[in-house]
């Protein structure tokens, strides 16, 4: 019998074991702060050390030229690879990355998004992106993240809100953003019965309706922002700053996942709540 070839969450986790040995992996140590309180925002406090990413002193090298090949998952064809992170959020937690350079702050292209189809065939989870450092994004490099997830688990606490949104059951947020279910692109079904959807029309759509530009007439994103998407919705968030309260946000904030570091003022997040926190880091609503 052909063995059948390895997902590519089962070569990541199998990466992930020996990069754990070797040291080149540094999982965040992090506990659950007042289960419940804030349902269903989880809020997690950094136990670790404080890795280098989340620190705010002076410039950072590029940690992908050269990558270290002890995280490299697997190559995607001449132009893309997948490569653990350094510093996951779970195991499993990769890197989508240019393998030469390409700016972050830069417009993801049909490459990027060919490459995001790619790995979507058979992993599914939750994929998000930062756009700059005003958006929370840690390294200059272009670079897409994806959490794996299992058939039928949510992506993240706030899947099931933006699917009751994109019903009409639950309001809008009071922010700049735009939310579309994933449209089918004729394709072969993925993980689940999901339908790939056409990933750079949703893209181009979303910049456009939120002032970020257009890639044949701006050379880059006007704004920072945030994208996060699954197989069933699409959502992009204009961002103003990067922190607020002591707290870092980027894009795993609007899905529900907040970190608290030493930084962090909790008593405001407990005066005001999470989203307080997000709308204080987002662009207003336009009226």
């Amino acid at each position: 019998m052909v063995p059948r070839p390895q997902t590519y969450w089962q070569a990541a986790l199998a990466r992930s074991a020996s990069a754990l040995e070797s040291g080149a992996l540094v999982p965040l140590a992090t506990e659950l702060v007042s289960p419940g309180s804030w349902e269903p925002f989880v809020v997690r406090r950094l136990v670790s050390a404080t890795p280098k990413h989340l620190r705010s002193s002076g410039p950072r090298p590029n940690p992908f030229l050269p990558w270290d090949e002890r995280l490299e998952v697997n190559r995607l064809g001449d132009r893309h690879l997948l490569l653990l992170n350094k510093f996951p959020v779970q195991q499993g937690h990769v890197l989508l990355i240019t393998q030469q350079w390409q700016p972050q702050a830069g417009w993801l292209d049909p490459h990027d998004w060919a490459a995001v189809e790619q790995v979507s065939g058979d992993t599914g989870g939750l994929w998000f992106f930062n756009s700059c450092a005003a958006a929370g994004a840690s390294q200059p490099h272009r670079h897409l993240q994806l959490l794996p997830r299992q058939a039928g688990e949510a992506s993240c606490p706030l899947a099931a809100g933006l699917l009751d949104q994109l019903g009409g059951s639950q309001g809008r947020w009071p922010w700049h953003y735009r939310l579309s279910r994933r449209r089918p692109a004729g394709s072969a079904a993925g993980p689940g019965g999901a339908v790939p959807a056409d990933l750079l029309q949703l893209y181009r759509e979303h910049a456009a309706a939120l002032g970020l530009g257009c890639p044949s007439q701006d050379p880059a994103p006007r704004h920072p922002y945030n994208l996060l998407f699954d197989d069933d919705w699409f959502l992009t968030i204009r961002r103003r700053q990067e922190h607020w309260a002591g707290f870092s946000v980027n894009a795993l904030g609007f899905a529900g996942c907040l970190l608290l570091t030493e930084h962090s003022d909790l008593a405001w997040l407990e005066r005001h709540g999470p989203l307080a926190l997000l709308q204080a880091v987002a662009e207003p609503e336009r009226s």
